[in-house]
């Protein structure tokens, strides 16, 4: 006579940290992402969820912190260190780079209404870094950094966006995209230039715009 079968002993409740929801959010890319989706990702119900984050704002603001906060700003080396336009121009290839791999992210980086206090102060923090490399004020290097991330950002963002989301064949949109990469490529240099000139010509900003742009 066989004896009955043990009852199979329920597993322990996943473990939900923040940690695995951004890593599940940043996953999914912040477009894309629903309460469902990061809870299915989690092996985890929606409802279990909602005891970590609030609510959908909430989950894509902590997304977007992390996807920000893993970013390697680039640094001005000081073993080999360039001119400061050089740095801009490489600089500004980063931020695309950054941007295009996290599409949706914009928003949340140029709105300061939108940062959260650690994503403003690593924006600080690499403002400082270049004010000391380049023997700038610190007010000077705020206003240029910022100018130009902030412009290199939104157009990337329209750029990378636009390409996406055209009817074309894969060949057709990965030309169309690279030719807007290089007009691109053409105005953030333009911009730069003209910043380091009002620079050269004394220009400071007025604390009202620099509030506005950091």
């Amino acid at each position: 006579m066989q004896s009955p079968e043990r009852p199979a002993k329920r597993g322990r409740p996943r473990t939900i940290t923040r940690e695995k929801i951004c890593e599940a959010g940043m996953q999914l890319g912040l477009p894309n992402i629903t309460f469902v989706g990061v809870a299915a990702a989690l092996g985890v119900s929606h409802m279990a969820l909602y005891k970590h984050v609030a609510n959908l704002q909430e989950l894509k603001l902590l997304v977007a912190q992390e996807m920000f906060n893993q970013w390697q700003l680039p640094q001005a080396s000081q073993a080999h260190h360039m001119p400061l336009k050089d740095y801009l121009v490489a600089f500004t290839q980063a931020v695309r780079e950054f941007i295009k791999a996290h599409p949706g992210l914009t928003p949340y980086v140029i709105r300061r209404a939108a940062a959260t206090e650690s994503m403003i102060e690593k924006i600080l923090s690499h403002q400082r870094h270049i004010a000391q490399a380049y023997g700038l004020g610190q007010e000077q290097s705020r206003w240029l950094v910022a100018t130009v991330a902030f412009h290199c950002m939104a157009v990337a963002d329209t750029v990378y966006t636009v390409a996406s989301r055209e009817p074309m064949t894969g060949a057709d949109r990965a030309v169309e995209e690279k030719e807007m990469e290089e007009e691109l490529n053409q105005g953030m240099q333009a911009l730069i230039v003209g910043a380091l000139a009002m620079l050269d010509a004394g220009y400071l900003p007025s604390a009202a715009a620099l509030g506005a742009q950091s």
